[in-house]
C-alpha cells in the first residue's frame, strides 16, 4: 500500500487560503484606466466585431484556442462511484491542474447535473463556442459511450473521454513495447481482459486496432466470462463475447495466455494463475489503488514476466498523464475538429518509440537511476520526461493535419517544438523533480527541535511521503504529548532525549572535548553542551554516521545554530568558508540567490569561493548555472568599492574557471532580461538567456532581495541552503512554515545522497 493519506492533510490542502486548487489569472496588463478600457468597454468592441465578421478570429482574439472544458456529472468518480457533480469538483479541478502543469492548457471545470445522454449532450453542445476542446471525465458506463459518440459527431472541436482513451493509449504503447521485448507478435498473442467497464472496452478496442485478433481474446466482468447467451450485456460489451467452451473461469482463461490486462479489482489474480501462463508473459494489473496482483507477488512467481501497474512506486506505471495533456496540446495547436483514431494511434506510437530512445540524464537523476533504458522495467516513458510534450504533441498534430481534421497547418516543426518546450514554464517542476529524487533513496534526517509541532508535522510528512527517515531529538515526554494532542502518527520513529545521560552522550562529549580543549572547552562543559544544546548532539550523530543530515534553526538564530556544526563537522576539503543560498521558485523559473545568510561583506576572493560553491551545488540539481555577479554598476559604468570588488570577482572567475558561465559586474535587471542585456551589452557571456544564479555583493543586498521577492513578487523561497559543509547540515529560517521545513528536508536528502555517493566507505574517526 501507499503511505497513508492523511484525511485532514487533504482537507487542509483543498480548504486553506483560497479554497480549491485553481484560479483565473489575467494575461494582459490591468493596472491603468487605459488598460481597463482596452480590456472591456469600449476597446473590447473591436475584437467582437472582427469575430462577428469571421468566426475563426475567435482563436486570434480570445483564449478559446488554449481552453479545455473538463466536464463530469459525477456518476463514476475515481474509486468513489456515483457521488454526484458537486463531490466530483475536487477531482475535476485536479485534472485541470494537470493539464496546466504538464501542457500549459487552461481549463474550466464544469460539473453538470445531467444524468441522461440527451441532457448531458445538449448542455455540452451549447458550450461549444467557449472551448477549444472537451475532456469528458468520470461518467458511468454505458452512457459514457453514447455521450462521447454523440458529442464527437455533433461538435466541431476535439472531444475525448480520458477514462476510456487515456488508459487505452498508454497501455497500447506499453503492449507494443512489451511484445517486442518478449518476442511476441500482436496478431498471435492470446489475451485475457479482466474488467468490462469504459476503460477496459476502450483499451481492448485499441489493442484490436494495433493488431490483436478478436478470436484470441476473452473478456470477464464481475459476473464472469462475456458470452453471447448472457442477457445482462449491452451492445458495447457483446462485441467481446466468446463462444469458447473450454473456458468458464479466470483461472481457465489464464492457462497458456500471453497477456493479462486487468482493469477490475485488487487481488483477483493468483501466483498460480501466472505460473499457468505462456512463456514470457505480459501482465498489466491496472486496478487502483490495489492491482489485480501485486508487483512483488507477480515477479516472484515468474522471472520472465513483464509487469505493469497503475502504481508510481513500481516500474512501468500506466499513467494517463503520459497522454491526455499532450494529445489535447497537439489537437488545440492545429485547431483540430476532433480527436480521431489516427491521432490516438499516433500518440500510442510516439509514446512507444520514445521509450526506446536514450533517456535524458535529467530523468535518470529524477528517479535516482544510473542508466534507465528500454527493457522489462522500462517499457513506457516516465511522467517527468519533458520530451513527452514535443514527441507526443507533435505526433498528434501531424496526424490531425494528415487525416484532414486540422484547420491550421504547422510548417516549421522545429519552431513548434521550441514553442512547446517554452510552454512548460518554470515556476514549476524543479521541486517535484527533487522531491521525486529524494524519494528514490531516502536518508536519515535528525530534527534537532523535535519538541515543536511544526517540526513533528514536517517529520510525519517526510516519513509518510518516503522522503526521509526522521530521527527526533528533544524532550521525549513533550514530543509524545504533542504527537498525541495533534493526532500525529510517526509510528516507530526513533526519539532521542539528549538530557538523559548515556554512554553515547559521554562518547560524544569526549570527542568534542578533544576537538575543542585548546579552544577553552573543558570535558565538563563538553558534556553539558551535549545534554543542553541538541545541535551539538545532532552534529555528532552526523559525524559518527548515525544519521545522514541535520535540520535545525526553527527556534534559534542562524549563528547559534550553525556554530556547533562548524565545530564538530567542519567544512569540505578545499572549502575555505560556508555560504548560504536560497532557491527562489518564480513564475519565470528557479533563480538561485547567494550569499543570503552567512558572509556579511565578502571580499572579491570570498565572492569567488561563494560562486564556486553555488555553481557546483546547482549542477547537482541537474541545472546549468548561468551566473551574474551583481552590482549597482554595469561593466565599469560606475566607480566605487562594490563595482570594483565585483569586477575583480568576475576577472578571477574568468581566469580560473573558464568553463563557468558567469559575467558581471551588472545590475539585476540586465541579468534577468536577456533582451535588455543583448541590446546594450552584446559582448556579455550571458547573452542569449537570462541568468538563473545571482551573486550579491554582500549579505544585506542578498537578504533584502530574497525577502522582497518572496513577499511582493509571490516567489516561494526554499532555504537557506548551507553550502560547503563536510556533511549535510541545513539551517531553517526562524519561524519557517511546515511546507518550508519539508522543502529543506528534501534538499538535505539530496545533499546527503550526493555526499554519500562521493564519500569512500569509512568509519568516522573518533
Amino acid at each position: 500500500m501507499n503511505k497513508p493519506n492523511r484525511k485532514q492533510d487533504a482537507l487542509n490542502y483543498h480548504s486553506k487560503g483560497r479554497p480549491g486548487k485553481i484560479q483565473v489569472v489575467p494575461t494582459k496588463p490591468t493596472n491603468s484606466q487605459r488598460d481597463l478600457t482596452l480590456a472591456y468597454s469600449p476597446g473590447v468592441a473591436e475584437p467582437c466585431l472582427r469575430i462577428a465578421d469571421n468566426v475563426e478570429d475567435v482563436y486570434k482574439y480570445t483564449a478559446k484556442g488554449n481552453l479545455v472544458a473538463v466536464i463530469s456529472n459525477g456518476t463514476a468518480v475515481l474509486g468513489l462511484g456515483n457521488i454526484g457533480p458537486e463531490a466530483s469538483k475536487p477531482v475535476m479541478e485536479g485534472k485541470g491542474l494537470l493539464f496546466k502543469i504538464y501542457a500549459d492548457i487552461d481549463v474550466f471545470d464544469l460539473e453538470i447535473n445531467a444524468k441522461t445522454v440527451d441532457e448531458f449532450v445538449n448542455i455540452v453542445k451549447a458550450l461549444e463556442p467557449t472551448f477549444g476542446g472537451v475532456n469528458l471525465e468520470d461518467i458511468s458506463a454505458p452512457t459514457c459511450f453514447e455521450i462521447e459518440r454523440r458529442l464527437k459527431a455533433e461538435m466541431k472541436i476535439p472531444v475525448m473521454h480520458d477514462d476510456q482513451h487515456g488508459t487505452a493509449i498508454i497501455s497500447g504503447a506499453a503492449l507494443m513495447n512489451a511484445c517486442e521485448i518478449q518476442g511476441k507478435k500482436l496478431d498471435k498473442i492470446k489475451m485475457v481482459v479482466n474488467g468490462a467497464g469504459a476503460a477496459a472496452v476502450s483499451c481492448t478496442k485499441m489493442y484490436l486496432s494495433l493488431g490483436v485478433k478478436k478470436e484470441n481474446l476473452v473478456m470477464f466482468d464481475i459476473n464472469g466470462l462475456l458470452t453471447p447467451n448472457r442477457t445482462d450485456l449491452d451492445e458495447m460489451r457483446l462485441q467481446f463475447a466468446t463462444n469458447r467452451k473450454d473456458i468458464t473461469t479466470l483461472a481457465d482463461a489464464m492457462k497458456n495466455a500471453d497477456v493479462f490486462v486487468g482493469l477490475s479489482a485488487g487481488n483477483v489474480v493468483t501466483q498460480a494463475m501466472l505460473v499457468s501462463m505462456a512463456k514470457n508473459p505480459i501482465v498489466f494489473a491496472m486496478a487502483n489503488p490495489e492491482p489485480e496482483i501485486t508487483y512483488d507477488l507477480a515477479t516472484a512467481a515468474r522471472k520472465d514476466i513483464i509487469m505493469a501497474t497503475g502504481r508510481s512506486d513500481y516500474p512501468n506505471q500506466v499513467n494517463n498523464v503520459l497522454g491526455f495533456p499532450y494529445i489535447f496540446r497537439g489537437a488545440l495547436d492545429v485547431r483540430a475538429t476532433a480527436i480521431n483514431e489516427e491521432m490516438k494511434i499516433a500518440a500510442v506510437k510516439a509514446i512507444a518509440e520514445m521509450a526506446k530512445k536514450p533517456v535524458p540524464e535529467a530523468v535518470n537523476l529524477a528517479y535516482n537511476i544510473t542508466n534507465l533504458k528500454f527493457g522489462r522495467d522500462y517499457i513506457i516513458p516516465k511522467p517527468m520526461d519533458q520530451r513527452l510534450i514535443t514527441e507526443v504533441s507533435s505526433a498528434v498534430a501531424k496526424a490531425a493535419i494528415d487525416s484532414g481534421v486540422a484547420r491550421k497547418t504547422i510548417t516549421d516543426w522545429d519552431a513548434y517544438n521550441e514553442e512547446l518546450l517554452s510552454r512548460l514554464g518554470n515556476n514549476n517542476k524543479l521541486l517535484r523533480d527533487i522531491t521525486n529524487k529524494a524519494k528514490q533513496n531516502p536518508k536519515r534526517v535528525v530534527f534537532a527541535e523535535a519538541d515543536t509541532y511544526k517540526i513533528l508535522r514536517a517529520a510525519q510528512i517526510v516519513k509518510d511521503e518516503g522522503i526521509a527517515t526522521p530521527i527526533l531529538l528533544g524532550n521525549a515526554e513533550k514530543i509524545r504529548t504533542i504527537m498525541r494532542e495533534n493526532e500525529l502518527d510517526l509510528g516507530d520513529v526513533q526519539i532521542i532525549d539528549p538530557r538523559i545521560e548515556t554512554e553515547r552522550t559521554l562518547e560524544f562529549a569526549q570527542f568534542l572535548f578533544k576537538k575543542r580543549q585548546r579552544k577553552g572547552v573543558t570535558l565538563f562543559e563538553a558534556k553539558k553542551l551535549m545534554m543542553v544544546d541538541r545541535n551539538y548532539y545532532g552534529a555528532c550523530m552526523i559525524h559518527f554516521g548515525e544519521a545522514d543530515a541535520l535540520i535545525s534553526g526553527l527556534t534559534k538564530d542562524y549563528a547559534t545554530t550553525i556554530k556547533p556544526a562548524l565545530q564538530i563537522i567542519g567544512t569540505e576539503a578545499g572549502v575555505n568558508r560556508v555560504a548560504g543560498m536560497y532557491l527562489m521558485i518564480t513564475e519565470k523559473g528557479p533563480v538561485f540567490f547567494g550569499d543570503t545568510t552567512v558572509n556579511v561583506n565578502p571580499s572579491a576572493q570570498e565572492l569567488v569561493d561563494i560562486t564556486v560553491l553555488m555553481d557546483r551545488s546547482i549542477k547537482q540539481l541537474n541545472i546549468q548555472p548561468r551566473i551574474a555577479v551583481l552590482s549597482y554598476s554595469n561593466f565599469g559604468s560606475n566607480a566605487g568599492d562594490i563595482p570594483e570588488k565585483t569586477r575583480e570577482t568576475v576577472r578571477i572567475l574568468h581566469e580560473k574557471y573558464p568553463d563557468m558561465i558567469v559575467d558581471g559586474e551588472m545590475q539585476a535587471n540586465f541579468a534577468l532580461n536577456s533582451s535588455l542585456l543583448a541590446d546594450n551589452f552584446p559582448f556579455s557571456t550571458l547573452s542569449g538567456k537570462p541568468a538563473n544564479t545571482l551573486i550579491f555583493p554582500g549579505l544585506a543586498s542578498g537578504n533584502i532581495a530574497y525577502k522582497l521577492l518572496q513577499e511582493i513578487g509571490g516567489a516561494e523561497a526554499v532555504g537557506p541552503i548551507l553550502l560547503g559543509m563536510k556533511k549535510p547540515v541545513h539551517v531553517l529560517q526562524l519561524g519557517s512554515s511546515v511546507r518550508e521545513i519539508v522543502n529543506m528536508v528534501t534538499i538535505a536528502v539530496i545533499d546527503a545522497q550526493v555526499k554519500c555517493a562521493e564519500a569512500k566507505p569509512s568509519k568516522a574517526k573518533k
